[in-house]
């Protein structure tokens, strides 16, 4: 039987200190939840063994929360267990850092485990700007964790970095695509702030509202971003996401494709085939449902076709290679262009969008109206 690739999720949901503007399910690092924490994932990933045997494992992403704020002993278990499972020839394997918490020795111990993609949580090179946001590492842990992960022997680094912060000045983006070129980084992700209500930064934004970049210089602020990395050679290949030839992430390229995932650990989101399901947010059912030897599972749905159209156009949008066609009239037996005659041609006219032999893609005014045309699409 021919086996499936399937891409892997796991959520590390343990953090040194909680962001201003997180709301992600996240909890203050303890020791001895950590080492609870871990031998449940453990379980999980057993009671999916079945499953994963069928499956050859193409990348993996540990992400959080901070991977990093745990001992790297947690993850080299965590990859060990995987590692009874088929992987693909040539797998991706990524692993989320804080700059002031990748250690020379963590860097080593991931790299040892078989990790060999690192994303290094920067957000900005502005020590000011870092203190403002919350984030407790200073522009210098940046340097050094970027120079730990090299010598420890990655050469596939990621930088996330973040517009429209708190005070931010184009002075600031400038700082940080010349840093970015010092240090020869080969991928790039650059999002804008999100204030999600109750966060930190939501409630300083009501009070002073003046204090932030406005939509009009957040756009501005993309397109200089957009434009400098393309000068350094990381070219723009999802709305988001910049990178060297041969440095796309193939993990995201899974979400932005429709292909399937399965996640592990708190609140993890998994997608195969047409079933979607979410573990539980908080502990205690995570733990209760391992206990009895069942699924942590709080949420399932079966998304039918019309759902899967509406994420595939969704996701292909944001990908600057756009929607295939020919993929989307086979994967769905439907012909795109007849389906939504209406809604391409009022989107061409608009000059959001464009049809290239057999891609449809929006155009860059489409990619500062992105939802707009998304909208447009969903049925």
């Amino acid at each position: 039987m021919k086996k499936n690739k399937i891409s892997i999720y796991i959520h590390i949901p343990f953090c040194e200190s909680r962001c201003h503007y997180c709301d992600f399910c996240s909890s203050l690092l303890n020791r001895e939840n950590v080492e609870k924490y871990f031998s449940y994932l453990e379980k999980e990933i057993k009671l999916n063994e079945n499953f994963l045997r069928e499956k050859i494992i193409d990348t993996v992403f540990i992400g959080g929360g901070t991977p990093s704020s745990v001992d790297g002993k947690f993850i080299a278990r965590i990859l060990k267990i995987l590692s009874a499972f088929e992987f693909s020839e040539n797998p991706e394997i990524t692993i989320e850092s804080n700059p002031n918490s990748l250690s020379m020795e963590k860097a080593e111990s991931y790299f040892s485990s078989g990790i060999n993609r690192i994303s290094i949580g920067a957000q900005s090179f502005n020590d000011k700007i870092l203190k403002r946001i919350g984030r407790i590492h200073k522009s210098e842990d940046i340097f050094r964790a970027v120079e730990n992960a090299r010598a420890a022997g990655f050469k596939n680094i990621n930088l996330d970095l973040m517009l429209a912060l708190p005070s931010q000045k184009f002075s600031d983006i400038e700082k940080s695509l010349e840093a970015v070129k010092k240090l020869g980084i080969p991928h790039m992700s650059y999002y804008s702030l999100i204030l999600d209500e109750g966060t930190r930064l939501y409630k300083n934004h009501i009070k002073s509202p003046l204090d932030f970049p406005d939509e009009s210089e957040d756009r501005e602020m993309y397109h200089y971003v957009v434009n400098g990395l393309e000068k350094i050679g990381l070219h723009q290949y999802e709305i988001s996401n910049f990178s060297k030839k041969g440095y796309k992430c193939r993990h995201n390229m899974t979400y932005w494709k429709l292909r399937d995932y399965i996640s592990f650990g708190l609140s993890a989101s998994s997608n195969i085939k047409n079933l979607r399901y979410r573990n539980f947010y908080e502990f205690k059912n995570y733990y209760d449902a391992l206990d009895k030897n069942e699924k942590p599972i709080e949420f399932s749905e079966n998304l039918s076709k019309n759902d899967r159209m509406n994420e595939f156009i969704m996701m292909g949008l944001r990908l600057n290679s756009g929607i295939d066609l020919g993929e989307f009239n086979k994967k769905f037996e439907e012909d795109f262009l007849k389906n939504y005659e209406r809604e391409t041609e009022k989107n061409i006219k608009l000059g959001l969008i464009e049809v290239k032999g057999n891609k449809i893609k929006l155009t860059e005014k489409g990619r500062d109206l992105s939802n707009q045309v998304e909208l447009d699409f969903f049925r």
